[in-house]
């Protein structure tokens, strides 16, 4: 025997160790020695990540602020080219005038406009945001008529779920009872903000006949004044007396039509009181904006809610759905509450398929380790998963990072990246066991020898994910998650496999009895299959592509060289954003400006009737569908709080008809499918400027 060969370790017997486990030395061989410091770390990771998982942020997606200031300004009574001449144009040489902005354009709609002023990627937004505000403040051109300014920082708030209140009643009647669902909602703990959609603004209008003014020698001017001065509530201070202060107040503010009509326009010689409802026709309705909505057929308003701070998306559309259940027993008759648009149903699907994955990524790592190492050794690697994506949960709300629809993402990512080390560590202790070391001194050495691999491995991938971090603007704000997630949780299982696992593989070789025995057998005979595989099979060829190592390169280089052709010779489709096909199914229809509201109100009618005609084709409105929905005025179905884009979105040569379709199971054709068949029943129709359906969450179809 060679003296190399007698260095090498009996498969049957123990190996003399000139040097005892005991007197191994380094953090690996500690952690594995001390077993109980090693469940402790364990133990840290796990309740620390569930405690990180309680105070962990959850949306559905990411919200921030982003890199732009909103400037609204209301002009009550004014046209759009007013707005603009009178407020926006000074507005915009007001934000222009701040060092450190971008770009500066605005949006003018009737009796309101919108500046949005884009800041430089870098720029401190709240120093940005108080500069505008001072330099708009300064202004001092604005008309008397002309609202405060409100500037505010952008940012990408979406609502989580909307009800949808509909019925064969009035619009005052369905205004009420979705305020009062409003105000319900507001009261439970569970929700923050709440906002009404699909809704004609308030209007109180006095008209005066000029035969009435006239009469009674009177002006608008002075009638408005009249009105003005005796409608106000403000406080006159506080008269101290003898039994305590008494605050004094002016409470005269009218709020309906009936108040009003009491105000005092002047008094006659006798002493007689003309009021204002004698001489004027007061109406307590709606403004005019040609703004209106129907949800299958019927009158509807829309209750948009949105998640607050550490609210969670699915609890919060839970405590909405309970409050609409509660709802409905006192609703007037004729009047429904129906759900709609429910976004925390994509957030649960995402967490239940990261779930179904993780358990069929546990379960296969379990068989196929227990197939061909032991049973044992099998549980504690496969047990690296959970303890590495539970341990992960430690660095979200220090980072800043929520559990949202991308950071799943990312776990879902790293699935079939996390055991790969603890394969390779468990691996290295089961072949020095099979050499004849035992317990303690297989478990250190054989992670001593694959640690810097092991290492290096992780760290290449780590680098691979880590210029994510450094994306600039809105994007890197969504990218930044993947990053996040990547690192933590190998950073994670990189600890576990290094520390903890050792120490949970140092038990002595183990006396396979009974059933157990019988199990390792099998094992065995398939061991001994798959290394004569290696042997026989995969040894040769790799020798082969050793020895011919420059044609097997000159393949990888020109399945390279294919692979960059079909990218930049266009035949790779590339989109920035997925398209992925979603429930919903929405239609934007645009006349030319200035049509008239019944023009509009029928070409929305056709879409509707279109649709109908379609879900029934396919089997039904209430079997395939949540309902259709449609509103004229606006085409802002799916715009955030804070969207200035609002305004561009409004007008009576506007409308929108949206089919919230079923989710696969139930119907069998796709969203896809669905605007195909739609856009074939609608045709062609006469002077419509714009007519676009999207049936993606990434894109529109035209």
């Amino acid at each position: 025997m060679s003296t190399k060969d007698a260095k090498q370790p009996l498969a049957s017997g123990p190996m003399p160790d000139p040097e005892s486990p005991s007197r191994l030395k380094g953090p690996i061989a500690w952690m594995a020695r001390n077993t109980v410091a090693a469940n402790l770390l364990m133990l840290f990771l796990l309740v620390g990540g569930l405690f990180g998982l309680r105070g962990a942020k959850q949306e559905v997606f990411p919200e921030f602020e982003l890199d732009t200031v909103l400037v609204q300004i209301g002009y009550p009574g004014a046209g759009p080219s007013e707005v603009e001449q009178a407020v926006l144009l000074a507005v915009e040489e007001a934000a222009r005038a701040v060092d450190g902005v971008n770009m500066v354009s605005s949006i003018a709609a009737e009796e309101r406009g919108v500046v949005v002023v884009e800041l430089p990627l870098g720029t401190d937004a709240n120093r940005a945001l108080a500069d505008i505000k001072s330099s708009i403040d300064r202004i001092t051109s604005l008309p008397e008529a002309a609202e405060r300014p409100v500037v505010s920082l952008a940012s990408n708030r979406e609502k989580v779920i909307t009800l949808v209140v509909h019925g064969d009643q009035d619009e005052k009647t369905l205004r009420r009872v979705a305020e009062d669902l409003r105000a319900g909602l507001l009261a439970r703990t569970e929700i923050s903000m709440v906002e009404l959609s699909a809704v004609r603004p308030l209007e109180l209008s006095i008209e005066v006949p000029q035969e009435e003014l006239r009469r009674y020698g009177l002006t608008l001017e002075h009638v408005a004044e009249v009105v003005r001065r005796a409608s106000v509530e403000v406080p006159g201070g506080g008269i101290k007396t003898s039994g305590g202060e008494v605050l004094v107040r002016t409470a005269e503010r009218r709020t309906n039509a009936d108040g009003f009509a009491q105000i005092a326009i002047f008094s006659r010689p006798d002493g007689a009181e003309i009021r204002l409802g004698e001489i004027a026709q007061i109406q307590d309705g709606f403004r005019e904006t040609g703004q209106s909505a129907t949800f299958n057929g019927l009158n509807a308003a829309m209750v948009r809610v949105f998640r607050v701070g550490s609210e969670s998306p699915v609890d919060l559309a839970r405590a909405v759905k309970a409050h609409a259940e509660e709802a409905r027993a006192g609703l007037p008759e004729g009047i429904r509450v129906s759900p709609w648009s429910d976004q925390s149903e994509q957030y649960q699907q995402r967490v239940e398929l990261l779930t179904r994955n993780a358990l069929l990524g546990l379960t296969l790592v379990m068989v196929a380790l227990a197939i061909f190492l032991e049973l044992r050794l099998a549980f504690w690697v496969t047990l690296g998963i959970p303890i590495s994506f539970v341990g992960s949960l430690l660095f979200l709300s220090p980072m800043d990072a929520s559990i949202n629809m991308i950071s799943l993402f990312a776990f879902i990512i790293t699935l079939g990246m996390v055991v790969d080390d603890a394969i390779v560590v468990g691996e290295a202790i089961y072949k020095k066991r099979q050499q004849g070391y035992h317990g303690l001194d297989a478990a250190v050495r054989g992670v001593s020898e694959v640690a810097v691999p092991v290492v290096f491995a992780i760290c290449t991938t780590i680098m691979a994910f880590a210029p994510m971090l450094f994306i600039p603007g809105s994007t890197g704000k969504f990218a930044r998650l993947i990053p996040i997630v990547v690192i933590s949780v190998l950073v994670i299982s990189l600890v576990e496999c290094l520390f903890v696992l050792p120490a949970h593989l140092s038990y002595g070789r183990p006396e396979h009895k009974g059933a157990h025995g019988g199990l390792d057998s099998h094992r065995r005979r398939l061991s001994r299959v798959f290394e004569n595989m290696v042997t026989h099979r995969f040894a040769p060829f790799l020798r082969q592509a050793l020895e011919y190592r420059y044609a097997f390169i000159a393949s990888g280089i020109s399945a390279l060289l294919v692979g960059v052709g079909l990218v930049a010779g266009g035949r790779m489709e590339f989109n920035f954003m997925p398209k992925v096909q979603g429930n919903v199914v929405l239609v934007d229809v645009e006349l030319p400006f200035g049509a008239p509201v019944s023009d509009t109100e029928e070409v929305s009618a056709q879409i509707v009737a279109a649709a109908e005609e379609v879900l029934d084709a396919f089997g039904g409105r209430s079997e395939v569908s949540r309902g259709v929905f449609a509103q004229i005025g606006n085409t802002g179905f799916f715009g955030g709080a804070d969207d200035p884009a609002d305004l561009a979105r409004r007008g009576s040569h506007k409308a929108e008809v949206a089919v919230y379709l079923a989710p696969l199971g139930p119907r069998e054709f796709s969203s896809k499918e669905f605007a195909h068949r739609w856009r074939e029943r609608v045709g062609e129709i006469p002077g419509v400027e714009n007519l676009k359906f999207n049936y993606n969450s990434g894109g529109l179809q035209s």
